[in-house]
């Protein structure tokens, strides 16, 4: 899961980018509103955690902006202001769900999660599909009652998988998924990742869409 954190507290923007990519999130993170709203004109992640106190641009007004363009990335504020007005104005103004600091990481984890698994149309954190049961957070598949653990880069190629049935994703958007913007993609890490998958859950789960990409049927 691809992750934008807007956050101009360097010592708290680092252990949050840190926290969250050993939660198995991809993190790039900037300390500057108009950096993060040129950066969502370009592309879009999958998740924005946005502070409201920013340089250039405050968090409220990239908010606006973005929802006002009919943006549908779903958004957690992650905020020092904690007022009950603070809450509502930030909630009405477009925001997924609002979280104080300070925060425990674990918490804000289960609330990324939430919001994505809502964006996904589920209401269970598991993923049912054929005889298999995905547990994202855990990063296991069950296969007829055996577990089976995913390296964390595999985990993020099945769970865009499985969100998007009978819907084929480009290598280059699940390298998107799996490098943020400082890391070097290395040429066949898709490849080899969906290999190791195929050989856990059988050739025919995951499909090579020649010329589109990869892609899991509806069941």
């Amino acid at each position: 899961m691809r992750v934008l954190l807007v956050e101009d507290d360097e010592l708290l923007g680092s252990a949050i980018q840190t926290g969250l990519e050993q939660f198995g999130y991809t993190v790039d993170w900037l300390t500057h509103g108009g950096q993060a709203a040129a950066a969502l004109e370009r592309e879009q992640p999958d998740l924005l955690v946005l502070d409201l106190g920013l340089p250039g641009k405050d968090g409220l007004t990239l908010l606006r902006e973005l929802r006002a363009r009919d943006c549908h990335i779903p958004v957690l504020i992650l905020t020092a202001r904690d007022t009950i007005d603070d809450r509502i104005l930030g909630l009405d103004m477009g925001a997924d769900d609002y979280l104080v600091k300070p925060f425990d990481l674990g918490e804000l984890n289960a609330r990324l999660r939430a919001i994505f698994r809502r964006q996904s149309g589920r209401t269970t954190p598991l993923i049912y599909y054929r005889d298999m049961v995905f547990n994202p957070a855990a990063h296991t598949i069950d296969i007829n009652g055996t577990e089976v653990q995913l390296h964390a880069k595999a985990n993020a190629i099945l769970e865009a998988l499985l969100q998007r049935p009978g819907i084929p994703l480009s290598r280059e958007r699940l390298e998107q998924i799996l490098y943020g913007w400082g890391e070097g993609v290395e040429s066949n890490t898709v490849e080899v990742h969906i290999h190791h998958l195929r050989k856990k859950l059988g050739k025919e789960t995951i499909l090579t869409i020649r010329g589109v990409g990869y892609m899991v049927p509806k069941p």
